[in-house]
């Protein structure tokens, strides 16, 4: 696989995944308050199952892309680019495996408001993270694109 195709497939895995965040974040999270604590045990399992294979594979392919481009960028991209996104897919992992994991985990048991106001409040990490990711990428993209 080229160089140009990986990066092409990080950006695209990348900007799935902001959007996904993003929707996370302002609807999904924001409306986990609401469902009711007689039926929020099932709601939250659902959104567990729902949402693995959604962010997943896509996490997993971004990860991956990210470290090859570390050691196979195209030309336009530096390598100090290469190096800050795949630490702030790192972060976006550590967060999610040592942050909002425990928290759904938690959560699954049922409704507790110091806990969903955690899982809000540190989602705001990866929420960022993955925007400046984004942002850092489609700069790039537009270099390689106008070169």
């Amino acid at each position: 696989m080229s160089a140009n195709l990986v990066f092409l497939v990080h950006l695209i895995c990348t900007w799935y995944l902001v959007g996904l965040i993003w929707t996370i974040q302002m609807v999904h999270y924001s409306l986990f308050d609401r469902i009711g604590e007689n039926t929020f045990v099932r709601y939250e399992a659902e959104h567990v199952r729902r949402m693995a294979p959604i962010a997943g594979p896509q996490m997993i392919l971004e990860l991956a892309t990210a470290i090859v481009l570390v050691f196979a960028a195209p030309a336009g991209l530096p390598r100090w680019a290469a190096l800050l996104g795949l630490l702030a897919v790192v972060v976006i992992w550590i967060s999610t495996f040592l942050i909002q994991v425990p928290c759904h985990n938690r959560l699954s048991q049922g409704f507790n408001r110091a806990d969903y106001q955690w899982l809000v409040s540190s989602n705001w990490v990866r929420t960022l993270l993955w925007s400046g990711r984004g942002i850092l990428l489609a700069y790039f993209a537009a270099r390689l694109i106008t070169d």
